[in-house]
């Protein structure tokens, strides 16, 4: 029996950073770096929760190339057991471009193959697991998308990810109907106020929205308001995995019996040690502690703007 299963995506990812990021039309630009390192908001999830104690276990698909190997030996090196359902073929791989302001646009290069017949095998262990733990975390996928039901039967909390969700999305809608507790980032959101509205109206218990620089605001199953500021930190290297620490460091800390305020602080200093590695997690490149001098600004919306 583990505490947490999170289900969902692991990658291996080349990221490029960029002065600024592509114009829409052909040119030339020069990268100031490269490099591969594991992706999928998944795998910085069970990174970020086994970083801070908590027992958790991985179930994802990898496919059979080069790539999955990459991906599994990362995943050792954050101490993060998983249960693998592998398909021919390749893994799930993205081409990231940043700018320093922490911009990205995320191409999907390659996505496993997955078909019923591997959901319908692997559902069992994830229904037994899902059973002895005390949350699971679906995040966005058509596998998670297929064993919604099956979780929610398993009678467990369900913690989702819906992203840049703007409340209209058919594909995020099982998700938000099913979690008791829901993250997301204000950068498609109309209205940050009236999208957590929305995630509570469907039943969640608390929804959360991160707002970048401006920290995150959070709403209750009764409608109250709960804001929490940003971690400072002396400089950001890397945005990728800052949402996944927020919601990591929540998770581990609500387990622990804190209260919202509590959680949500907990979440803002785990966002900021993802913000001082080019990796998902510190724990996968033995990041030492962040300095903290000053809040930086990644983009989301202005408070006025909630």
């Amino acid at each position: 029996m583990v505490e947490v299963v999170v289900h969902g995506p692991a990658s291996w990812n080349q990221v490029v950073d960029l002065d600024e990021l592509p114009a829409p039309v052909p040119h030339m630009q020069f990268a100031r770096a490269h490099r591969s390192v594991l992706g999928g908001t998944s795998a910085g999830k069970a990174a970020h929760l086994r970083e801070l104690g908590v027992d958790v276990e991985l179930h994802t698909v990898l496919g059979t190339d080069a790539a999955a190997a990459e991906i599994e030996a990362a995943l050792r090196r954050a101490a993060v057991r998983s249960v693998t359902t592998y398909v021919d073929g390749p893994s799930e791989r993205h081409l990231n471009l940043m700018d320093p302001r922490g911009g990205r646009v995320s191409l999907y290069l390659d996505v496993p193959r997955v078909g019923p017949e591997h959901t319908a095998a692997a559902t069992p262990t994830l229904r037994r697991a899902a059973a002895g733990a005390r949350a699971v975390v679906l995040d966005l996928s058509e596998t998670s998308r297929a064993v919604v039901d099956d979780v929610v039967a398993s009678g467990t909390p369900i913690w989702t990810d819906l992203h840049d969700w703007d409340g209209r999305s058919a594909f995020h809608a099982p998700f938000a109907d099913a979690a008791s507790f829901v993250f997301m980032n204000g950068d498609r959101a109309p209205s940050v106020r009236e999208l957590l509205r929305a995630c509570v109206s469907r039943g969640a218990e608390l929804a959360v929205c991160t707002l970048g620089a401006d920290g995150a605001l959070a709403m209750d199953g009764r409608g109250e308001e709960i804001h929490v500021a940003a971690e400072p930190v002396a400089s950001v290297v890397d945005t990728n995995g800052a949402g996944d620490g927020f919601m990591a460091g929540y998770l581990a800390a609500h387990l622990d019996g804190a209260d919202v305020p509590t959680a949500l602080a907990a979440g803002a200093r785990q966002a900021a040690r993802a913000l001082g590695t080019h990796q998902l997690c510190p724990s996968l490149d033995g990041s030492s502690d962040l300095s903290s001098d000053r809040a930086v600004d990644p983009g989301g919306p202005r408070p006025s703007e909630w």
